[in-house]
C-alpha cells in the first residue's frame, strides 16, 4: 500500500498541520513516512500545501507527481493543483470555497468543511473535518490513531482545542458513513 496525499489551501487554514498529523501518525502506525510542507512565503492569505506520501515499504522521493488523493481547501488550490491527481484518484473538496468541479472521472467528496467548522463553533478546525472525511473514505488506519496522536502532539498552550478538534475530525468521518 501507498497512498500519496497533497494537501492544498490557504495559509492560516491549518494546511501543513494537517499534513503533519497524518504523517506523525502514519509513524505511529508503523508504516513509512514522507511529509513535505510548502509555505515559505505563502503564510497567511496565500497557497500553502504539503505532500504527505505513506506506504508499507520505503519511499524514494518526497516528491508527488501524480496524487492519489487531492484535498484542496479554497479554491486557488483546486486550480493550481486540479492537474495533479490521478485519474480515478480521489478529490476532497472544501464546498464551502471551491464551487468547481472536477470534469474528468476523479472521484470526488465534497462538504462545506469551513461552514462545519463554524456550525462545531471554531472556523480554524475545517482541516480537522477534511482529515475526518479522507481517513473514513480511505481507511488507510483506524481513526482512533490519529485521534490519540492529534492529543498527543498537541503543544502545552494549545491542549484546549484538542476536543474540538477531534470532534471535527469525528464530524467529518460521520459525513462518509452518511453516504
Amino acid at each position: 500500500m501507498t497512498e500519496r496525499i497533497i494537501i492544498s489551501g490557504s495559509g492560516g487554514q491549518g494546511i501543513i498541520l494537517l499534513g503533519k498529523i497524518l504523517a506523525e501518525a502514519a509513524m505511529r502506525g508503523n508504516k513509512h513516512v514522507t511529509w513535505m510542507p510548502s509555505y515559505g512565503v505563502e503564510v497567511r492569505g496565500g497557497t500553502a500545501y504539503c505532500m504527505v506520501i505513506i506506504s508499507d515499504e520505503e519511499i524514494g522521493s518526497p516528491c508527488i507527481n501524480k496524487a492519489d488523493t487531492l484535498i484542496v481547501m479554497n479554491a486557488p488550490s483546486y486550480e493550481k493543483f486540479q492537474s495533479r491527481i490521478k485519474k480515478k484518484g480521489l478529490l476532497v473538496i472544501n464546498s464551502s470555497l471551491v464551487i468547481q468541479k472536477p470534469e474528468n472521472t476523479t472521484y470526488t467528496v465534497d462538504y462545506p468543511f469551513t461552514d462545519i467548522a463554524v456550525e462545531l463553533g471554531n472556523i480554524k478546525v475545517a482541516n480537522m473535518v477534511a482529515l475526518g472525511c479522507f481517513l473514513a473514505k480511505k481507511k488507510i488506519f483506524d481513526k482512533e490513531l490519529v485521534l490519540n496522536t492529534l492529543e498527543e502532539i498537541a503543544p502545552p498552550g494549545k491542549k484546549d482545542l484538542v476536543a474540538i478538534n477531534k470532534q471535527a475530525v469525528l464530524k467529518g468521518a460521520s459525513l462518509i458513513q452518511k453516504e
